[in-house]
């Protein structure tokens, strides 16, 4: 198989789709890839890194969008990609469909095959997101603790308080993944830490492995009542498979916080657990509405793109090389986990949460592919 990879043009984003070691793993298996021009010298891959392990660098996106079977991204396209998508051509990439509904049909009517890192499941997990979820949840604290600071638009508090002086109180929303890795980091730092979560398990889960600085309660409406107004630092984590993420937070609420305090949205991706999330850029992470400072940067791994691409690379690259070996429709058609990963195939829409999203109709994947 042609396998594209192409330079991300999202504001900021410096990640890339495969490493120069993946490369040569296609390449040992009897693969080409075609690496557009400068694709990886974000994430710290020069051109020639690619052409030592077997790529053939393109001059343009064009080209290899033209020329490869499949094509591996990291972030959804832009509008200015649409052209780029065509009938039968695969596409391998984080999609976020339910948050975008211009991209949705843009990828229905193009006829491309559109599978998404973030819906492909494994005993009800999501391996392909599992590694950005861990790099979001880590660096919230970390962008929180610096939006929290006065010149920054925040309340003026230091994160971790000082001897005499209490450490900041953070309520984060979701005990998956990005939250729990939140939850270590911010507690790491020194700040007092409480995690909502719905599922009795996790809950248990979360009590045995976080430190005694965090305090993982209930989610219900009277408990994020009761601690939104106490917190400084509010962190959105919640994560509903291919589907639009809830609004816990109402714009109403925000008017029981401190002023200046701070969210940081990580669900921006699937359109944000606060109503009044909106999409930002590394270029101008925050904004405030009703007093409350927001960031909600759509691709926060972006900003440390050695180590992101590193850690997509490591979980893409085997479905990469299955979809290669054994063709898009034989390695879709025998593994449920993976054909949950295509949300759009032929001209039809092949994933439930996209299509009550947007109340679109919804094929399965077997009729889709026929």
């Amino acid at each position: 198989m042609l396998i594209g990879v192409v330079k991300e043009i999202k504001n900021n984003e410096y990640r890339v789709g495969m490493t120069p070691s993946g490369v040569w793993t296609l390449e040992q298996h009897g693969h080409q890839v075609l690496v557009e021009a400068g694709a990886g010298v974000g994430s710290g891959f020069a051109d020639e890194a690619y052409v030592a392990r077997g790529a053939e660098v393109c001059a343009t996106a064009v080209e290899v969008w033209n020329r490869a079977d499949m094509v591996v991204k990291v972030k959804e396209p832009l509008p200015m990609e649409y052209r780029h998508l065509q009938p039968g051509k695969v596409l391998f990439t984080y999609l976020h469909l339910a948050a975008d509904c211009a991209l949705t049909e843009a990828m229905v009517e193009s006829g491309v095959i559109g599978i998404a890192y973030e819906t492909v499941e494994v005993g009800g997990a999501l391996p392909l997101l599992t590694p950005m979820s861990e790099v979001a949840g880590r660096m919230a604290p970390l962008v929180g603790a610096s939006s929290l600071l006065y010149p920054n638009g925040g309340l003026g508090r230091l994160i971790s308080g000082v001897p005499g002086v209490a450490p900041v109180d953070v309520l984060i929303l979701g005990g998956g993944i990005v939250g729990l890795n939140a939850a270590k980091v911010a507690a790491g730092m020194g700040a007092r830490v409480t995690l909502l979560e719905l599922s009795p398990a996790r809950l248990a889960y979360l009590d045995d492995v976080l430190p005694a600085n965090c305090n993982a309660v209930y989610s219900d409406r009277g408990n994020l009542e009761h601690y939104l107004p106490q917190s400084d630092l509010v962190i959105g984590a919640v994560l509903l498979h291919g589907a639009r993420a809830p609004h816990l937070i109402t714009r109403d609420m925000l008017s029981d916080m401190r002023p200046r305090a701070v969210i940081v949205d990580v669900s921006v991706d699937q359109g944000g657990c606060v109503e009044t999330t909106r999409p930002t850029t590394h270029e101008n992470p925050t904004y405030y509405e009703e007093g409350i400072l927001h960031y909600c940067v759509a691709n926060m791994p972006g900003a440390v793109p050695q180590t992101s691409t590193a850690a997509l690379t490591s979980v893409t690259l085997p479905y990469i090389l299955r979809l290669a070996e054994q063709g898009v429709e034989a390695a879709v058609l025998s593994d449920p986990g993976l054909a949950l990963g295509v949300n759009t195939w032929g001209g039809k829409l092949t994933y439930k949460g996209v299509a009550e999203a947007f109340d679109m109709a919804c094929s399965t994947v077997e009729e889709a592919v026929g």
